[in-house]
């Protein structure tokens, strides 16, 4: 019995819903940590695509790509935390209505 194998389509409508999640997520949401969630599962939508496409076309540029971005998101989340840390210690939250009274 052979193997089916699941056309770009499916690859590409689940990497639109995870990306619509993720934008509505990122446009909803107020807590600090949640919206970096938010971005992360945007870019692994993004990775998800971009692996598909680089599968069907029999290419290894798009799998460059998503350790590219693989990286970028890692700095992201490292520089994301670290600011997140620090507003939490002055203002005791990560509610991001907070941070305009972030002069005080």
């Amino acid at each position: 019995m052979e193997a089916s194998e699941v056309s770009i389509e499916l690859y590409v409508l689940l990497s639109a819903v995870l990306f619509a999640m993720g934008a509505l997520g990122f446009l909803i949401r107020r807590n600090a940590i949640l919206i970096f969630m938010s971005v992360e599962l945007m870019l692994n939508s993004a990775n998800l695509a971009l692996a598909a496409f680089a599968r069907q076309w029999g290419n290894a540029d798009g799998h460059l790509m998503v350790f590219f971005v693989m990286t970028v998101a890692a700095a992201e989340v490292a520089v994301g935390l670290a600011l997140i840390v620090a507003i939490f210690k002055t203002k005791k939250s990560t509610n991001i209505d907070d941070l305009h009274m972030f002069k005080d």
